[in-house]
């Protein structure tokens, strides 16, 4: 049987929340948070005991050769990555650090993710959880569909969306000083964890089309095992998530042309398709989909 984080992990946590300072409200000034070095052993302390001997980066030499598309040949990269679990992204950067080579733990550090204000606004433990990881916050298309369905006043809600486009503008400026600097931006293509028995979250969002037509090149990475489970008693408290140790192998596709990728899709597509932006993602999502098995 597993345990809930807070219950395995409490009183590291309350060692991280003393050295997290990460904004707690996100506006359009905050979007771009520099990882917080001082709580990576944390992570990595919890990592040790969740992944076993055997959990590691399958197909290794695409992720080098990802690598060097960035660092070598100066492309923009991105990483499109499947979501069960919030030990996923720390889970990648800490199996690239532990690979064992230079490369690989330089590509830990060049990594960015893009994460919901979530993670920043729901309470001080899940913000000192994600706090140890590069990030660039945006205003999710999901939580401005919740305001716009609960019972406020229209000019709250008018002003609700207003910041979400503040932060969202701020956000892609945020990104796009990222891939200057030669760091490659990770996203979750279903903006949201896997729930058994819901698959409407392993759906991917049309908006990744975008980051499509934004990048040069992408590997997109398959996540085979689980350490960490959604507690079905406490499904929105993060910290509640219950872990049991066991092997994740985190396994990368060849480097994919972007534009070649989109466009391939785009021109199998009939003329009259409804909404061409989420074919393109659904083709992401069953790529992720066929790689499982691979290790």
């Amino acid at each position: 049987m597993g345990i809930m984080l807070k219950d395995k992990f409490g009183s590291v946590f309350a060692e991280m929340l003393k050295m997290s300072h990460a904004a707690a409200k996100i506006d359009e000034t905050k979007v771009y948070e520099e990882a917080n070095m001082q709580l990576r052993p944390y992570m990595w302390q919890l990592l040790d005991e969740a992944f076993n001997s055997e959990s590691g980066l399958g197909n290794v030499e695409n992720f080098k050769a990802f690598y060097d598309t960035v660092t070598k040949e100066g492309k923009t990269g991105l990483i499109l990555m499947e979501h069960y679990t919030n030990l996923d992204l720390p889970g990648i950067l800490y199996l690239l650090e532990k690979q064992g080579e230079e490369w690989a733990k330089d590509m830990s550090q060049r990594i960015v993710a893009v994460a919901g204000m979530k993670l920043n606004e729901a309470n001080p433990g899940v913000r000192a959880f994600t706090e140890g990881f590069t990030r660039v916050v945006i205003y999710p298309t999901r939580s401005l569909n919740a305001v716009e369905g609960k019972e406020i006043s229209e000019e709250e809600k008018i002003a609700e969306e207003q910041r979400a486009r503040k932060i969202n503008f701020a956000a892609m400026r945020a990104m796009d000083s990222c891939k200057k600097r030669g760091q490659m931006i990770l996203v979750f293509p279903s903006g949201t964890r896997y729930r058994p028995g819901k698959p409407e979250t392993k759906r991917g969002l049309r908006e990744i089309d975008s980051y499509l037509r934004l990048f040069d090149k992408m590997i997109l990475v398959s996540i085979n095992g689980n350490c960490l489970r959604i507690n079905p008693e406490n499904p929105d408290d993060m910290l509640a998530d219950i872990m049991e140790t066991g092997k994740c192998t985190f396994t990368a596709s060849p480097v994919i042309d972007c534009k070649e990728f989109r466009n391939k899709i785009l021109e199998s597509l009939p003329a009259d398709e409804a909404d061409p932006k989420q074919k393109t993602v659904d083709a992401v999502m069953e790529y992720l989909e066929r790689q499982h098995g691979i290790d």
